[in-house]
């Protein structure tokens, strides 16, 4: 299925722009970076749970926001882009 991240991270103190760095590089292990705070990743249940719960023992949930939208398997349907910065189909054959 789909899953798309977001985050929004307080960044006024030292440790908020070390959270932000922390939660990027988690959701890039994951998926690939649509927008600044936007991630689109692929993945199972288990990963979904496995991110999440990563990225929970990171945030200040005082501070800090993450929203989780879950598009299912047939998310192909339900994207719409428009403009620059075009992605690759995540699901497709990587050549190295």
């Amino acid at each position: 299925m789909l899953v798309l991240i977001t985050y929004d991270v307080n960044t006024e103190t030292a440790a908020g722009k070390r959270r932000l760095q922390k939660v990027a590089k988690i959701c890039s292990n994951y998926g690939q970076r649509v927008q600044n705070s936007v991630f689109e990743c692929v993945m199972d249940a288990a990963k979904s749970r496995e991110v999440k719960d990563k990225l929970e023992r990171i945030i200040d949930k005082e501070k800090d926001s993450l929203r989780f939208y879950y598009l299912g398997n047939k998310y192909k349907y339900k994207i719409e882009h428009i403009g620059i910065k075009g992605s690759f189909d995540i699901e497709g054959v990587l050549l190295i």
